[in-house]
């Protein structure tokens, strides 16, 4: 299967995106996709790619028998990209978040399902090889029975652009990335969520870069999040720090480490107040293969060459975009969401 790839949006996002679709011997950018055309000519130039460059989407596709469009647009853009290049007849494989609505979502789904065309969203850090080793001690019952997982994230983010107009740029932008990590951790869904959010003294967004989340999960856990985008010194990793407990223990992953486990020690510890405890480590990254961002990628060709759903399908990752919106119509009305 030979891929015919138009790339929309050009900013520093894309570099990756690009740099993966030249190293597959299967896959040729036929066109780049800009509001400014100077940003599709700089892309263009830096990779030293001979491919169309436009403005118009609609116009790229058609001009050049595209298969399947990368979407690196800002979120404001991804209903437009998705439905308009699910409709020409292409796949889709677009940054997160799916949309910026839930109804947008839906009706990604729905275009999706109506022309027969994949739409998966880049969550990589499903594919953090610590996350997989946690997921796998957690999968195995090292620790037991879940029954709460809880993370913190504080970084101070000076991004400028976009992200700092947004109303909900920790919830909305990044904590996408969080509430789908935990998805994967537990291997259960969200049920509700009660949501506070905030914007602390110092903050440079003019949105609420701060939030307390706790979830209820279909697995019967709760899971609970605590964020800031504009927290300053003592910084956590850009993958929060995490404690799972179970009915036998503890997984604890600082986001940066590999993950490891405390469980109740073997033998007799009965009328013990505090019971003693054995260490356990995470399994190792497996060699040869690839995680994060091009794991990700790996996925979504392989799903799309076997004609599959891929793991983060526009289906599944909605699931993760309804923690993201529960989770602000949670903070907005001082209530407690149910999502269904």
């Amino acid at each position: 299967m030979n891929h015919r790839i138009v790339v929309v949006g050009c900013g520093g996002m894309a570099n990756s995106w690009v740099e993966y679709a030249a190293a597959r011997n299967n896959a040729e950018i036929v066109a780049l996709v800009d509001i400014r055309l100077e940003s599709a000519e700089a892309m263009a130039q830096k990779h030293g790619l001979s491919c169309g460059l436009y403005t118009d989407l609609k116009q790229a596709i058609e001009e050049n028998q595209a298969t399947l469009v990368f979407d690196v647009t800002i979120p404001a853009s991804h209903h437009l990209v998705g439905t308009t290049a699910m409709t020409l007849g292409c796949d889709v494989f677009s940054e997160k978040p799916l949309a910026e609505s839930i109804e947008q979502c839906k009706a990604m789904i729905q275009v999706s399902d109506l022309t027969g065309r994949m739409h998966a969203v880049m969550q990589n850090r499903r594919y953090n090889p610590n996350i997989i080793a946690l997921r796998q001690m957690i999968e195995a019952g090292v620790i037991g029975t879940p029954g709460y997982a809880g993370v913190e994230f504080f970084i101070g983010a000076h991004f400028g652009g976009f992200r700092d107009a947004m109303d909900h740029p920790l919830l909305l932008d990044m904590a996408i990335h969080t509430f789908d990590q935990a998805r994967k951790i537990l291997g259960s869904d969200p049920v509700s969520v009660y949501c506070h959010e905030y914007n602390p003294p110092g903050s440079w967004y003019a949105g609420k870069a701060s939030a307390l989340c706790i979830y209820e999960m279909s697995d019967g856990s709760v899971f609970s999040y605590t964020g800031s985008w504009c927290a300053e010194g003592v910084q956590t990793s850009w993958e929060g720090n995490w404690r799972i407990t179970g009915d036998r223990g503890t997984a604890i992953w600082n986001g940066d480490l590999a993950p490891y486990a405390e469980v109740v020690a073997p033998g007799d510890q009965e009328g013990k107040f505090i019971r003693e405890f054995t260490r356990i480590e995470a399994n190792s990254p497996l060699p040869g293969q690839r995680y994060n961002h091009q794991g990700c990628l790996d996925e979504m060709f392989t799903a799309l060459e076997e004609g599959r759903r891929a793991e983060t399908d526009c289906r599944d990752n909605i699931l993760s975009m309804a923690m993201v919106f529960g989770a602000i119509e949670s903070a907005k009305t001082g209530n407690k969401v149910i999502l269904s």
